[in-house]
């Protein structure tokens, strides 16, 4: 089968005014992810297709956003906010090369899906000009209705141009649309200004197409998957559909969550078999999750790799670099940052490991600190496999603990300790008789008014 070219031209230019941030609309985070990487994720990638994301002026955040998730994306400019046909304009280059089809859509719509896009390209294989994504809105006020008769779309109607009987119409219009490349560009082209903005708006083109003698068409999808973004109370919405999404992939994969409606994922999260994640888990970007693996609640992940088995938490927090080996444990308020943890190392309270590299069934006691900052740089701590590490023990990188090695309870280590060695580094303890009483009576008399 012959496969068919296509370039997808997102829209990030919305300057998402209401989103009250100085972020850039489309950088803000829906499941870890911004919203633009979602579009961009969605498009088509491979072979014989191409994308184009439109920026608006001083945006280099949001280009370089755009390369980060999609290397093969080139960016244009569009140096004035004139309208969407205008904006898909501005990458004319990219249309000018002639794909067979042609996606437009807007990086604002994180929910949007790569079916969907797929689903749009069918009818133009079928020799329509033109398909816009619709959807029946529960309340259509202030939506572009699609006017269809006889199973083709006929006109877009703004709220204020629509009749009585028009405005009765729940079948709206997504903004997203495919052109049959062959054409896009002149139909674009003819896209005049005539409303009173002095503006170019792709809604336009359904009345060229048919000028044309062309047929336009429309395919429909929920409501929910064309959410746009422009408030913070519309991400809110957005990340709580997608969250449910989420939950539901995962439980329909075998992934056991006691109660999902208050666990937290990324769209990046990946699970093994017979995970289980209890309630109040958040996990964020770059996380596996290998099989028969359990996290306890509260917890946090983010960028970290989980082994089989293991065990985390409750009230753990994983930062980015965790890696934890099969079988190993991570118990109640520890926390870990770029550490490695071999097979079967227990961490199982009050710790805190960063910049580690712990070897296979070693034992770190509660209290456990691996010193790895001293004000200006971070230092790494080694310990070896079959370590025992005593409670409320610190260790000051760069520091090496050979493979068996035992520290004793207590210890603050900062020379390395040779395999098999015991250390051991405490004060000699003193015991004064009624020390305690006179040093009360002391600070007693000192806190008294004078002349008392």
């Amino acid at each position: 089968m012959t496969v068919r070219s296509s370039l997808t031209v997102v829209l990030a230019a919305g300057e998402g005014t209401r989103m009250r941030s100085s972020l850039p609309k489309v950088l803000h985070p829906v499941a870890g992810q911004s919203l633009l990487s979602h579009v961009l994720n969605a498009a088509a990638s491979g072979e014989g297709s191409q994308l184009a994301v439109v920026i608006g002026p001083d945006h280099q955040a949001v280009a370089d956003e755009a390369r980060r998730v999609r290397p093969d994306a080139q960016t244009f400019v569009q140096a004035e906010r004139l309208g969407t046909a205008h904006a898909v304009l501005a990458a004319r280059e990219a249309l000018a090369q002639g794909a067979d089809d042609l996606l437009i859509a807007f990086g604002d719509t994180p929910l949007i899906s790569a079916e969907t896009f797929a689903r749009m390209r069918a009818p133009l294989r079928d020799g329509a000009a033109l398909a816009v994504l619709g959807f029946h809105a529960a309340d259509p006020t202030g939506y572009g209705r699609l006017v269809v008769e006889n199973g083709k779309l006929v006109a877009i109607r703004e709220q204020a141009d629509a009749s009585a009987e028009e405005r009765k119409i729940t079948l709206c219009n997504a903004g997203v649309m495919a052109f049959a490349g062959k054409r896009a560009l002149e139909i674009i082209e003819q896209i005049g200004n005539a409303n009173s903005k002095g503006e170019y708006y792709l809604t336009d083109a359904v009345g060229i197409v048919r000028d044309l003698g062309l047929e336009a068409v429309v395919i429909e999808t929920s409501e929910d998957e064309v959410r746009g973004i422009n408030t913070k109370a519309q991400l809110a919405e957005a990340e709580a559909v997608m969250q449910a999404r989420l939950r539901k992939a995962a439980l329909d994969a075998g992934v056991t969550m006691i109660a999902p409606e208050t666990v937290y994922l990324a769209a990046d999260t990946t699970f093994g078999k017979d995970v289980v994640i209890e309630p109040f888990v958040v996990i964020g970007p770059g996380v596996s999750i290998a099989d028969g693996a359990v996290i306890h609640s509260f917890s946090h992940v983010v960028e970290a790799e989980i082994g089989k088995k293991a065990s985390v938490g409750p009230y753990a927090r994983l930062r980015p670099g965790t890696s934890l080996g099969d079988g190993s444990r991570i118990g109640n308020f520890v926390e870990t940052k770029a550490a490695k943890l071999e097979a079967g190392v227990k961490v199982n309270h009050l710790s805190y490991v960063g910049d580690a590299h712990v070897g296979a069934n070693s034992n770190l006691g509660a209290g456990t600190i691996t010193c790895n900052y001293d004000g200006f740089s971070k230092h790494k701590t080694l310990i070896g496999e079959g370590a025992f590490v005593g409670t409320n023990s610190s260790l000051v990188a760069p520091v090496k603990i050979g493979k068996g090695a035992y520290i004793g309870s207590g210890s603050v280590i900062t020379k390395d300790v040779p395999d098999d060695a015991l250390a051991v580094e405490r004060n000699q303890q003193t015991i004064r008789e009624g020390g305690a009483k006179r040093y009360r009576e002391l600070k007693t008399k000192a806190k008294a008014p004078k002349g008392s």
